[in-house]
């Protein structure tokens, strides 16, 4: 007896899949003359037609933190910050120097160069640098 038409319509009216369909052995004639949507419904609600079970695997809980290479303590945005603002403090100051003409406009150009190289740890480091003259010119008159 060839009742896959009736296990499509029964799975399309549980809304399972057709692997999921069980028809009851002892009762397969009255399946069999089910042709409507409600048939198939009456047939479920008899117990003459059954859904299996899902089997397949669990699903793994979700990780509530992320974690791999990125995730480190220091983010790149706060070394950015303290290099902004250890630059903005020599830079203002080296403009000071440059205005009181106590450093030549090459000297000027070096100096920034060095700031922007990070040569120089604070503006301590900065200013024994100018005054030993390490760099051309850049000695304070």
């Amino acid at each position: 007896m060839n009742l896959e038409s009736r296990k499509n319509l029964a799975a399309k009216t549980l809304g399972v899949g057709k692997g999921r369909i069980i028809f009851d052995t002892i009762r397969l004639e009255e399946i069999k003359e089910a042709i409507t949507k409600q048939d198939i419904r009456d047939l479920y609600e008899s117990g003459a037609i059954s859904i299996r079970e899902i089997s397949g695997r669990r699903t793994k809980p979700k990780r509530k933190t992320r974690r791999g290479p990125g995730k480190i303590k220091m983010m790149p945005f706060d070394r950015k910050k303290q290099y902004v603002k250890i630059t903005k403090k020599f830079r203002r100051y080296i403009k000071e120097l440059k205005m009181q003409k106590k450093i030549s406009d090459e000297a000027y150009e070096e100096l920034r160069k060095k700031i922007k190289a990070k040569l120089f740890k604070d503006k301590a480091h900065l200013k024994s640098h100018i005054e030993t003259g390490e760099s051309k010119e850049a000695k304070i008159k």
